[in-house]
């Protein structure tokens, strides 16, 4: 295999060679040719280049460079690299600029980015229709996908667990307004063609959602083959284990490309408010009607939001969520106002006793 099979495209063609040009002339005529990070293992990566698949790692100098760890070479990344011999590690000198990058916000108290891939054209929101099913926790998947610049899909995994489908999917529909939502059952083979239509030449699909809602599954019947570990869920609660411990990229024949991820027991947003505008569309527009503003739909006088869930035309619990969606969002923002407060000061004390911004501008891309 070679990246033709992992995406590379007319497109990436075009901008590679305008691209490798200007970057070469920068970099001291290093040589460079292109790849495609299709795994990530820690300290090292696999790539997929012309000539077959390569373990590869950033150079120094790229690594000095970068500030941010999610500018960092991530799995889905079209990349630079130099292949020193036949044997040896690839080395990453640079990272093309991203198409899309889904994120969501780093564990721990650090107001940080977590990037999860990139590059990716349509992302799958996987929800299984079992005890673990959650229309709260889908408009969060919503919301990270419309901030990432992909086009969602729900997919409802694991019909044949499920006696109420007509009304999970009705529930999904609600708060995934214009957004495909496709029934499927692995199991059973029900569903694929709908998934298929997604998987287009050229094309990258993502999956994500919880541990055991069947993604893993979900990417062997679509391959054809067994290329990802499975594990049962609990019956008691429909709770899965972590199958999946890194991202990767696997392509089907003559098609698109999948990109599994790890399960998440939870997912904290990275947001610019672009995702939770389109995921509560109904809501913003019905705030446009409020008689104030700033309105905060928490008991202001004219608001049309509360007048609407009296009357039954908007849900309490997703008013309810986004309320707490817009507090989780505002309290990241000003985490990250502080941070920034602090890195600029940083910044500014270790000027004053040398600068070393002029040579990074010679290294970024």
């Amino acid at each position: 295999m070679s990246i033709h099979e992992y995406g590379w495209s007319d497109y990436w063609n075009g901008f590679w060679d305008q691209w490798k040009q200007s970057f070469e002339e920068r970099a001291e005529n290093t040589q460079v040719r292109p790849a495609r990070l299709i795994a990530d293992y820690g300290q090292k990566v696999k790539l997929m280049t012309m000539d077959g698949e390569r373990w590869g790692a950033a150079s120094g100098k790229l690594r000095h460079a970068i500030v941010d760890p999610a500018e960092m070479p991530a799995v889905g990344d079209w990349v630079a690299v130099t292949l020193p011999d036949g044997v040896s590690d690839a080395v990453i000198h640079a990272v093309l600029p991203r198409k899309s990058r889904i994120s969501r916000q780093a564990a721990g108290f650090e107001t940080k980015e977590q990037l999860i891939a990139t590059n990716v054209d349509t992302l799958f929101l996987v929800n299984a229709l079992n005890h673990d099913f959650n229309v709260r926790r889908l408009e969060r998947y919503l919301i990270m996908a419309w901030n990432s610049g992909v086009d969602p899909v729900v997919v409802l995994s694991k019909s044949d667990l499920c006696f109420e489908v007509e009304e999970r999917v009705a529930e999904a529909e609600g708060v995934a307004s214009g957004v495909p939502v496709i029934v499927i059952s692995a199991l059973q083979n029900e569903g694929r063609e709908q998934l298929e239509a997604f998987l287009q030449p050229g094309r990258t699909v993502a999956l994500t959602g919880s541990s055991g809602s069947g993604k893993s599954t979900i990417v062997n019947w679509l391959s054809g083959a067994e290329v990802q570990l499975t594990q049962d869920v609990r019956e008691e609660d429909s709770r899965g284990r972590h199958t999946t411990t890194h991202r990767q990229l696997f392509p089907i024949l003559k098609q698109a490309v999948l990109l599994d991820t790890p399960g998440m027991r939870e997912l904290n947003l990275w947001d610019d408010s672009t995702g939770v505008a389109n995921t509560f569309a109904d809501i913003t527009e019905m705030a446009q009607k409020c008689r104030f503003a700033d309105c905060k739909h928490q008991g202001e006088a004219g608001c049309a939001v509360e007048e609407a869930v009296q009357r039954g035309e908007l849900s309490e619990s997703r008013v309810n969520n986004y309320r707490k969606m817009q507090r989780e969002l505002e309290y990241q923002a000003r985490k990250e106002a502080d941070r920034r407060k602090k890195d600029n000061r940083s910044s500014t004390n270790q000027s004053r006793g040398g600068n070393r911004s002029g040579w990074r501008r010679d290294v970024e891309w």
